[in-house]
């Protein structure tokens, strides 16, 4: 990727740039979905996190879990989780917004006081396109988006994936791995709002 490229990644509609990874070790939790699903979900989490050199953990001491991946047909079905609107302010009318967007994903953050990424909340609304989509392919593109703060309009116009011509597997794009990996580098901070980080970016692309 060239300098360009990796800010746009990090570069938001608003043109402000946000970056932030995992300050802590990753304890997923999934709803949702089936046994068989739920593996799928959890490995695909695993792999990713492991891609970046970051931990996983069985439990957060803060919040039990800190990426919690939820899959449902309906928006206002979010209405009725226990408690969730307690973790997610406004959950009334973001439902009402996602709604009438038509949304079939949405994410939401929390941040500790360096601006690591504290905590991830994951949506998942099962389409008919969405349910057309492998479970690995629909997991790994979750895991992806939730191990780094990317921009709102990263994923846009291109996934993260892609498809090995000789065999039909889905992977993770080398490119999007290796920013991943430079990311996570011990060098680099947890998180940056100046664009020039993304030149930081690309020199430990480069070293690597």
């Amino acid at each position: 990727m060239t300098p360009d490229e990796i800010e746009a990644h990090f570069t938001r509609a608003d043109g402000s740039y946000a970056f932030a990874r995992w300050g802590r070790p990753v304890s997923p939790v999934v709803f949702g979905v089936d046994e068989a699903t739920l593996q799928v979900v959890k490995g695909a989490i695993e792999a990713v996190v492991g891609l970046a050199g970051h931990q996983m953990a069985e439990t957060d001491p803060e919040l039990g879990s800190n990426l919690m991946v939820f899959f449902f047909r309906e928006w206002d079905e979010l209405l009725a989780v226990p408690k969730l609107g307690e973790m997610i302010l406004g959950l009334d009318p973001l439902v009402a917004r996602l709604t009438a967007a038509d949304a079939s994903q949405y994410r939401a953050f929390r941040f500790d006081d360096t601006g690591a990424i504290q905590a991830c909340f994951t949506f998942v609304r099962m389409t008919p396109e969405m349910a057309e989509q492998p479970a690995e392919t629909l997991a790994l593109t979750q895991a992806v988006q939730a191990v780094l703060l990317w921009s709102d309009v990263a994923f846009a116009t291109q996934s993260p994936l892609a498809v090995l011509p000789d065999t039909g597997a889905t992977i993770l794009r080398p490119d999007v791995a290796d920013l991943i990996r430079a990311a996570y580098d011990k060098l680099m901070p947890v998180a940056a709002n100046d664009p020039s980080h993304a030149l930081r970016l690309f020199a430990r692309l480069q070293a690597g």
